[in-house]
């Protein structure tokens, strides 16, 4: 392995949103600073469950958008 062209592996202390701390190594920073944490898995809505309704705007959406109303009635009935 060819010297000096990795980046340096340190040490750093993760403060999530309640207050829990834990360390990790990884290349962000410096060795020994604190990333405190505005987002993560506890205030998440995607994995806490809450109420927040994340809404996808991609292709689909505009699509059906445009369209909806005409698929919807070009359906045949039985």
């Amino acid at each position: 392995m060819r010297a000096d062209i990795h980046p340096d592996y340190h040490t750093i202390k993760v403060v999530m949103t309640d207050g829990t701390e834990f360390e990790t190594r990884t290349t962000w920073g410096k060795e020994g600073e604190v990333m405190k944490l505005d987002v993560d898995c506890l205030s998440h809505p995607a994995w806490s469950g809450g109420a927040t309704k994340i809404t996808e705007k991609g292709q689909l959406d505009k699509f059906e958008n445009r369209f909806g109303a005409f698929t919807a009635s070009s359906k045949k009935k039985s």
